[in-house]
C-alpha cells in the first residue's frame, strides 16, 4: 500500500523556486519574507489536498474550527521555514536568535564522547540544528527519504554543496553501513520519525485525538547501534527566532525475546506524546500537508 504522502506530488516549480530564493539571498531576509506572501496565498487558494489536511489537523490541535487566518499562518510559517533553511545553508546563523533548551544532554553527550542519535519530525526547522552543530564543532548528518521534496532538496545542495556529505538516502543498500561509519567517527546523526515509506513497518498510538501509524525504523535502528534516542525540535517562534528543544526521549531499546513488538510500541507511544506536546506548544510548526491519519484509517 502506497502512504498518502508518497501519493501527493510536490507543487513548487523549480525555476520559480530557484528565483524566489535568489532574489531572497540577493535582497535578504525581509524582503525574502515579504515575497512568501503572494506565494503562500496561491497556495492556499490552489492546493486544495494541503488545504484541507491543514484544516483538519488545525482543528484537532486548536480544539476548535480554524479560521482562513489560520490556515495562511500554517502556510507562511512553512514558507518561512524553508526560505530560512537557504540562509542557513549559506552559514548566515548571525541572522537568527536560536535558543537552545536541554544543552545539558548534549553537552553530557559530547563530554563522554557519545554521539547522539536524534530523532526530529516533520515539525519547525531540523536545519537550525546545524546554527549549533557548527557553534559546538558538531558534524551532523541527516538520514531521510526524499521524495516528497526533490525540488527544494536540489536547490539546497546547489546552495551549499558540502550538504551531500551530511545526508543519508534511506533505504538504500549501503544506508545502514554509512550510519554505522559515521557513528564511529564521531558525528551526530539525526532522522525524521513521523513518515513511515512501508505499511509493514508501522505501529499504531494514539496522536492528537486518534490513532495514527508511526514508523518502527527509529527505534529499530536505536537497537541495532546501541544508542539512546534524544528527540530534537526546533520550533519557529516568529520573527528570526528559534527555540531548540532537546529531551532524553528512550534509553537504548532492548527487544527481549517476544517482547518487540511491545517495546517498539512503548517508544512509538512515547514520541507521539511527547510530539503532540510540542504542536499544542507551536501548533502552526507541523509541516505534514496531507491526511496524517488517512493511512490509519484504511488499516481499519
Amino acid at each position: 500500500m502506497t502512504q498518502a504522502w508518497l501519493k501527493q506530488r510536490e507543487r513548487s516549480n523549480d525555476p520559480a523556486l530557484r528565483f524566489l530564493v535568489w532574489l531572497s539571498l540577493a535582497l535578504g531576509r525581509p524582503a525574502g519574507r515579504l515575497l512568501l506572501y503572494p506565494v503562500c496565498l496561491y497556495f492556499l487558494l490552489f492546493s486544495v489536498r494541503a488545504r484541507n489536511a491543514s484544516r483538519k489537523y488545525l482543528c484537532r490541535v486548536l480544539e476548535r474550527p480554524p479560521r482562513l487566518a489560520d490556515l495562511f499562518r500554517h502556510y507562511y510559517n512553512f514558507a518561512t521555514v524553508a526560505l530560512d533553511r537557504m540562509f542557513l545553508l549559506r552559514n548566515r546563523f548571525a541572522q537568527f536568535d536560536v535558543r537552545v533548551h536541554g544543552k545539558d544532554i548534549l553537552e553530557e553527550a559530547k563530554a563522554r564522547g557519545e554521539p547522539c542519535f536524534l530523532l526530529g519530525a516533520h515539525f519547525g526547522s531540523f536545519e537550525a540544528l546545524h546554527v549549533y552543530g557548527e557553534e559546538h564543532n558538531i558534524n551532523v548528518t541527516m538520514m531521510m527519504f526524499e521524495h516528497g521534496s526533490r525540488n527544494m532538496n536540489a536547490l539546497a545542495r546547489a546552495i551549499n554543496p558540502r550538504l551531500e556529505r551530511s545526508v543519508i538516502g534511506m533505504g538504500s543498500p549501503d544506508s545502514m553501513i554509512r550510519l554505522q561509519e559515521r557513528f564511529e567517527r564521531g558525528e551526530w546523526v539525526g532522522m525524521l520519525g513521523d513518515r513511515r515509506i512501508h505499511e509493514s513497518g508501522a505501529v499504531s498510538v494514539p496522536f492528537l485525538g486518534a490513532a495514527a501509524a508511526l514508523p518502527t525504523a527509529p527505534f529499530r535502528i536505536a537497537a541495532l547501534i546501541g544508542r539512546p534516542v534524544v528527540l530534537m525540535v526546533a520550533l519557529y517562534r516568529g520573527g528570526n527566532r528559534y527555540d531548540l528543544h532537546f529531551e532524553r526521549l528512550v534509553e537504548m531499546p532492548k527487544f527481549e525475546r517476544g517482547k518487540r513488538d511491545a517495546v517498539i510500541r512503548e517508544c512509538a507511544a512515547r514520541y507521539a506524546q511527547r510530539l503532540e506536546h510540542y504542536c499544542r506548544l507551536a501548533p502552526y510548526n507541523w509541516f505534514n500537508f496531507y491526511d496524517f491519519w488517512a493511512d490509519e484509517n484504511a488499516r481499519t
